[in-house]
């Protein structure tokens, strides 16, 4: 299973199912297209927050490559979704088994730009920033775009 990530410039986001990051998905879109450089996906996952494999018997537990292949297909949606066809926008997937902080800071190392939404699935809505955010703002070895909700 692939635990870090490593990328040579560009712009990185990171993506969850939460209305903050499919925001954060659509800026961070246009940036790398005025930047004219590759778009990196990045999503970190957990048996807690994968999504389960839907032909998947109810009794049986799923491989951890089965959720890796469930969660690659997830994100392939949630970015078709907001980016449909992304003609000219080269786009790569990075599918990282591990907590987000960790895959989003290692993929700032290499990164021209992060962006993240102010808030993912985490459960303290009376937060300003979530606890990744936060974690990015301070730590993130480049530039760090927080995208807020629109308003």
């Amino acid at each position: 299973m692939i635990q870090r990530v490593e990328i040579d410039g560009g712009v990185v986001v990171g993506v969850d199912s939460s209305a903050s990051s499919a925001r954060a998905l659509v800026v961070a879109a246009e940036e790398a297209r005025r930047r004219n450089t590759t778009l990196h996906v990045v999503r970190a996952w957990s048996l807690r927050t994968a999504p389960r494999p839907a032909d998947c018997p109810p009794n049986a537990v799923p491989s951890m490559d089965e959720f890796q292949q469930e969660v690659r297909a997830d994100t392939e949606r949630i970015v078709a979704s907001k980016l449909g066809e992304h003609e000219g926008l080269p786009v790569e997937f990075h599918i990282v088994h591990s907590p987000s902080p960790q895959a989003l800071l290692s993929a700032s190392k290499g990164a021209d730009l992060l962006v993240v939404g102010h808030r993912g699935r985490g459960g303290f809505a009376g937060l300003m920033l979530g606890s990744v955010a936060e974690q990015c703002v301070r730590h993130a070895a480049c530039p760090v775009l927080v995208v807020r909700p629109n308003v």
